[in-house]
């Protein structure tokens, strides 16, 4: 344990970019630092430490951790940079030229960066050099895993069960970012959701890298690991975060179906509507499975929320592949699209592949995509105008508005009432708005 005088009352200001569970690591380190004497503050205040939890999926993701590192420099000039996260594991060299910079730390020395901040803030009491220290692990080397519980913003807690990915995918850099697929017991899972339920938690989101792949080396699976969280008393309610549409198996499909406490909500990559480029993403299904799991949910759930990943202008897709593509996402009963614009990424198989969109196809590609996910959420989000859905209230929003979302994901704006923050009541959808981003409600008696 670090001595909490090695840091006196020093503050920490935290940004995280990515995934959910980057956000749920943020949380945990931030916990850590609080452990240690450091208090977390926000934009607007000055902090002593500034920790940036990064992310690197497309070069995009890369460039604005870089403008994001540059704007805290120039804010911040006296502050300490603790850079951490994917794109810190792929290119630490690139990350400590960077402004401000004091440390580097891989994906998996997260948890550690207290103890490296105290050692260079005890390096620094003898030493004056600008010097950056760095703490990466070769990504081939990377074995611990280290389940983490971590409240958000709001009133959902974020569950980390598994990290690491084994497919590499052919325009993927998570696998070489993460490492090897690894994942956590049944045991110390659950002992993980028994203390949010000691702390009053009522909604978990489950995360991971590719948690379908939970228990792999072991005899025990993620549909193992759900049945066990279902027992949790007081947890009302789990949330599945993004699963491989091959490790989404009809088992689990119909578990989430007779469940009280998992939500009817899944969050499904397909990348592409078209087998041929999904062969060349190495993908390890095809559309004809991807349809039957999204045919399956509809038959035992059907007022579940369905979104969908799909890659828009990647090596191989042709115009003709581009329009298979489309009219399959089209032609499936799903509730919205996270559409991602393809990036080129230095060392994947990607690149070997000939057909090469251009910039400007690829983002005329995505506005059309976007708009057939504008779509699909208006359908589904209208449906449900004049219904009445259990409604987990969050706490107040700073202004003393308050929202929440109901059991199949639709965010539901609900008139200020603090007595109810963090419980499930249930509420009369009156309205959605242009976009269908978010309803209006009415907390019903």
């Amino acid at each position: 344990m670090i001595n909490k005088g090695t840091f006196g009352n020093r503050t920490a200001l935290f940004h995280t970019f990515g995934c959910k569970l980057n956000f749920a690591e943020t949380s945990t380190v931030a916990r850590i630092f609080a452990s240690q004497g450091i208090q977390r503050v926000h934009e607007g205040d000055i902090p002593d430490y500034v920790v940036v939890n990064t992310c690197s999926v497309t070069e995009f993701a890369d460039k604005k951790c870089r403008q994001a590192i540059r704007s805290f420099a120039r804010r911040y000039p006296d502050a300490k940079i603790i850079v951490t996260g994917c794109y810190a594991q792929l290119k630490p060299e690139e990350v400590s030229a960077l402004p401000g910079v004091t440390i580097v730390a891989g994906t998996d020395r997260k948890l550690k960066l207290a103890e490296y901040l105290a050692q260079v803030e005890a390096e620094s009491e003898t030493e004056t050099t600008d010097k950056v220290s760095t703490f990466v692990t070769p990504t081939k080397d990377i074995r611990v895993f280290s389940p983490s519980c971590s409240r958000g913003d709001r009133t959902r807690y974020f569950l980390k069960v598994q990290d690491g990915c084994d497919y590499y995918c052919s325009y993927c850099t998570i696998p070489m970012a993460r490492g090897r697929s690894r994942s956590g017991s049944i045991k110390e899972i659950v002992s993980h959701a028994e203390a949010v339920a000691a702390e009053g938690g009522k909604e978990i989101v489950i995360t991971g890298v590719n948690i379908g792949d939970f228990g792999k080396g072991t005899d025990e699976t993620f549909y193992d690991l759900c049945k066990e969280l279902d027992k949790v008393e007081g947890i009302e309610r789990y949330r599945i975060s993004s699963i491989e549409p091959n490790l989404l198996t009809d088992e689990l499909i119909d578990f989430v179906a007779g469940s009280k406490k998992f939500m009817p909500h899944f969050h499904i990559p397909l990348q592409s509507g078209s087998d041929e480029v999904l062969k060349l993403m190495r993908r390890r299904y095809d559309t004809a499975l991807f349809r039957s799991k999204i045919e399956h949910i509809r038959r035992v759930m059907p007022d579940a929320f369905i979104g969908v990943d799909l890659i828009v202008g990647a090596r191989g897709e042709t115009l003709e592949r581009f329009e298979e593509s489309k009219r399959f996402v089209e032609s499936l009963d799903i509730s919205r699209l996270h559409v991602f614009t393809y990036s080129e990424r230095p060392g994947t198989r990607a690149l070997n592949i000939e057909h090469f969109v251009t910039s400007e196809e690829k983002h005329h590609r995505t506005r059309i995509m976007l708009r057939v996910s504008e779509k699909k959420l208006k359908e589904f989000t209208d449906r449900f105008v004049g219904t009445t859905r259990p409604l987990l209230a969050e706490h107040p929003r700073s202004d003393g508005s308050m929202a929440g979302f109901t059991d199949n994901y639709l965010r539901v704006n609900i008139d200020p009432n603090p007595e109810i923050s963090n419980t499930i009541v249930p509420v009369l959808i009156t309205s959605t708005d242009e976009t269908a981003e978010e309803s209006q409600g009415k907390v019903m008696n």
